[in-house]
């Protein structure tokens, strides 16, 4: 590497984030600017670790290393074509990834990871700053047409790569917006919407069609595609959330967590959303079922929406604030985690089961939960649950959001029209080639892997791709992306 001691001699220093009490006031992105030299400061933080294991926590197999170093070197161009040989879309998990690869790196044995994500977004930026990325079409056309079906970032990425395979791609979307959760799903303080717009423009310049408000299955039959199209990937994610069948699930005042989310950010790009369908919750108590990351940015939401206060549940038992000894690197870190929206307010609870909600007139007044204990399973099984005599407690609540997770794709529409074999989980079965069980038809992202991160979306889009490709031509040189797959 080009400075040995860089880890000696600097800490983790990831980009400061505006103030809470400013960035509450508005859904811009929470990041503040990092200086050229403190970025280049923590490139050369990446030691020469022989085996980098960030690869390997990569889904992506980002070669992180090589850009680490560049961007010490200050070769930004050469970084981020460093970067894009692996990335299609770093300026997304640049800012929303978890960022395994960090959980991975060696440093994590016994001190702070390099701030790998954070170079990645600094390196894309700059390059979409300066003008280094711009359209690239195909030299060739094959005259081989492929649909995707979903503008997520798994059907976005199998579009850029088919399409710089030469195939005329066309991405089908049911919603007004392209590019599926990226854009209705996480909040505009986390990715600016300009960003997703700014990427799309590029690959429509690119050659890549858009259809948007087509609902296969519904407004666009399942026939077309069979009969239009040499190839069609399925892209359509893991939306059919998890519910909750309690007494009072029904009262006005409880909601699924993306249908809040998608609200705002649509909110947000200037549609009227009539008063009566309006999830707000500004001045309202606010009960969040969930303590992921979709919890997460429901918090950030209502902070900026003016809620009163805001409860964040979690029906597991609270994480331990270092690694067990059973969870040693560079497994992903079991550990109690502080997104920017915790920051910013709300109280979190932990192994909490509700049991009911009660209100009046049809509409959401309180919560009934009770504490539960989690136990170790009989005989190296699973942990079970147990309800804690006397623990049961209630929280006024106008307004309730399950972000409990997702199921898998919804089955009915064009999944049933055509008939595809489902796996035990409810997601599309796919043989080695990710193709389903109907000919044509191959299928990426959460669709076939179940719910999952935004960066196993991009490598599944670029491996279904390759498949794609393979298929149509007999022969591919698209890359493989999956870790499994070499």
């Amino acid at each position: 590497m080009g400075k040995p001691t860089g880890f000696m001699d600097s800490g983790r220093q990831p980009p400061e984030r505006r103030s809470v009490a400013e960035r509450k006031g508005d859904y811009r992105e929470f990041y503040q600017p990092w200086g050229e030299e403190r970025a280049k400061e923590q490139g050369s933080r990446c030691m020469d670790c022989a085996v980098p294991f960030c690869h390997m926590g990569c889904p992506l197999g980002n070669v992180i290393p090589d850009f680490n170093h560049q961007v010490y070197l200050g070769d930004w161009e050469g970084a981020l074509g460093t970067l894009l040989s692996t990335n299609n879309f770093p300026e997304f998990t640049g800012r929303i990834c978890p960022a395994p690869c960090e959980a991975s790196c060696v440093l994590s044995i016994n001190s702070d990871p390099v701030t790998i994500e954070y170079i990645e977004k600094e390196i894309v930026d700059r390059g979409f700053e300066n003008g280094w990325i711009k359209p690239e079409p195909p030299a060739n056309r094959t005259g081989k047409k492929v649909a995707v079906v979903g503008s997520g970032p798994a059907g976005l990425a199998a579009a850029q790569q088919l399409n710089r395979a030469g195939h005329l791609v066309t991405v089908i979307e049911r919603a007004g917006y392209i590019g599926g959760l990226l854009v209705l799903g996480i909040p505009e303080f986390k990715l600016g919407k300009s960003v997703v717009q700014r990427r799309v423009d590029l690959m429509a310049s690119e050659g890549i069609t858009f259809l948007t408000d087509t609902h296969v299955g519904v407004d666009y039959p399942v026939d077309r595609l069979l009969s239009e199209f040499d190839a069609i990937c399925l892209a359509i994610g893991s939306t059919k959330a998890r519910e909750l069948d309690v007494p009072g699930r029904e009262l006005e005042g409880v909601h699924l967590a993306m249908d809040y989310l998608s609200q705002q950010n649509r909110v947000l790009s200037g549609e009227e959303i009539p008063a009566d369908e309006r999830i707000d919750a500004e001045g309202k108590r606010v009960v969040i079922l969930g303590g992921g990351d979709t919890g997460a940015d429901c918090l950030g939401t209502a902070h900026r929406q003016g809620a009163e206060v805001v409860h964040q549940i979690e029906l597991l038992a609270e994480p331990p604030d270092e690694r067990p000894s059973n969870n040693p690197w560079p497994q992903w870190p079991l550990i109690l985690r502080t997104s920017p929206a915790h920051e910013e307010g709300g109280i979190r609870d932990y192994a909490v089961l509700t049991k009911s909600f009660t209100g009046s007139d049809g509409k959401l007044e309180k919560l009934h939960g009770v504490k539960v204990e989690w136990k170790e399973g009989a005989n190296g099984g699973g942990p079970t649950m147990e309800e804690i005599p006397g623990s049961e407690f209630e929280i006024e609540t106008e307004l309730t959001l399950l972000a409990m997770g997702f199921l898998h794709p919804e089955p009915d529409g064009m999944l049933d029209q055509l008939g595809v074999e489902l796996d035990a989980r409810g997601n599309v079965a796919i043989d080695g080639n990710r193709m389903s069980s109907v000919s044509k038809f191959f299928a990426a992202g959460d669709a076939a892997r179940g719910q999952s991160l935004v960066v196993w979306a991009i490598a599944e889009g670029r491996e279904t791709a390759r498949a794609i490709d393979l298929f149509l031509m007999g022969e591919t040189s698209l890359p493989h992306s999956l870790p499994e797959q070499g």
